[in-house]
């Protein structure tokens, strides 16, 4: 089963799940620190690709 078809009672289980694993004071924090990672990857995998593309131009050139 492909992680695309969770669907909304999939989620639902899985924020009961981390609510009772966690508690509901570390959830924000767990969110936050779970962004800034998404964030960093974004920023990282944009940088290799503008990179790549830098050096791809001056193959062509």
């Amino acid at each position: 089963m492909p992680l695309g078809n969770i669907g909304v009672t999939g989620l639902i289980l899985i924020l009961l799940i981390a609510l009772i694993i966690f508690g509901p004071s570390k959830l924000p924090e767990l969110g936050r620190a779970f962004g800034r990672t998404l964030s960093e990857f974004k920023n990282s995998t944009r940088e290799l690709v503008s990179a790549d593309d830098i050096q791809d131009g001056d193959k062509l050139k």
